[in-house]
């Protein structure tokens, strides 16, 4: 059995990889180049495969990406290859969902203008001095700071998307007591264990806009996302409704959702990925004090490095012993 890998890895994972299979011939190729040379032959790949590289493949069964996301790996001929390819699914669940929860808190709690007024040494409740609760308020009275933040047990969040990443979202909203529904393109596959029993299909997004106070995109980019919030879709939200994308950039039209922020379409947004990636420094988003931006940093965490290797080296050993592997995708969807 031969591997190959591109990009090469470092010396202490290709080890780890190597034990896995230990009976396997391995290239762990520097460049594309060597790459294209080595694959003939080759019965697995892991990292980045090029139409070049193929090409050349004679004995091709599996190839293993490096990453969750697959908008830079498909292309026709490999969605047409009989090999099964499997990517990192799973990695990032967790971690970004504590994120997107951050999010929540700071709209929720108006943390995100706290922090600007920090800035600016300015020690005053939203809605001025009269926002403050005196002496004088009794029970059930409601000032203008009340009406600035959001009883999250009050409020329902609107997933797009329940794979891995939405459903550890929904657990986490669920836990602060929120109201959740979601929408997937696949919605009859068993969700309860995450605590929702009813999941919508993609025909039900526009109900789940009209009422959803914070809409999580949490969908892969793939050809029917692509462009899916453009000013139409977000035209269906509510005026009150903040919108917090983790998916994918290419989802959400930035010039669409920058005119429904000025407009006051939507109340917000929370942005960790952008059709153009860095967001350039003239970009108007920067400017509004009811956007949060942050530079694809969600899936950060001290965890994901010892989980990726751990998932190539299970993979790995799977595929030796002619084990049913981890994280297959489906090459068409993209996911």
């Amino acid at each position: 059995m031969k591997i190959v890998i591109h990009p090469a890895i470092e010396p202490d994972r290709l080890s780890a990889v190597q034990r896995a299979a230990p009976g396997a011939s391995w290239v762990n190729a520097s460049t594309v180049e060597k790459a294209i040379a080595a694959i003939p032959g080759a019965d697995g790949f892991l990292g980045k495969i090029t139409p070049e590289m193929l090409a050349q493949a004679d004995r091709l069964r599996w190839v293993q990406t490096f990453t969750v996301s697959l908008e830079h790996y498909m292309f026709p001929a490999l969605v047409d290859h009989p090999c099964v390819m499997t990517n990192m699914r799973g990695l990032f669940s967790d971690v970004i969902a504590d994120q997107v929860m951050g999010y929540v808190l700071c709209f929720a709690r108006n943390l995100h203008t706290y922090m600007r007024r920090q800035i600016e040494h300015r020690y005053e409740p939203l809605g001025g001095e009269g926002a403050r609760v005196n002496n004088a308020s009794g029970p059930g009275t409601v000032n203008a700071m009340d009406r600035a933040t959001i009883f999250l047990p009050d409020a329902t969040m609107g997933i797009i998307g329940l794979g891995a990443i939405g459903s550890e979202i929904a657990r986490r909203a669920l836990a602060f007591g929120m109201n959740v529904r979601a929408v997937d393109r696949f919605p009859d596959r068993p969700r309860a264990a995450i605590g929702l029993e009813i999941v919508d299909g993609m025909d039900g997004l526009t109900d789940l806009l009209v009422e959803s106070d914070f809409v999580v995109i949490a969908a892969p980019q793939t050809p029917e996302t692509v462009g899916l919030f453009d000013a139409r879709v977000l035209a269906q939200m509510k005026s009150t409704g903040y919108l917090i994308n983790i998916g994918r950039g290419a989802i959400v039209v930035l010039d669409d959702l920058v005119t429904a922020l000025k407009n006051d379409v939507i109340a917000g947004a929370a942005l960790d990925v952008y059709e153009v990636e860095p967001l350039p420094k003239d970009h108007p988003l920067w400017d509004f004090p009811n956007v949060i931006l942050t530079p694809h940093t969600a899936g950060y965490s001290p965890v994901i490095a010892r989980r990726h290797l751990e998932t190539l080296v299970e993979n790995v050993g799977r595929f030796a012993r002619g084990e049913p592997l981890l994280n297959v995708v489906d090459k068409a969807l993209w996911f």
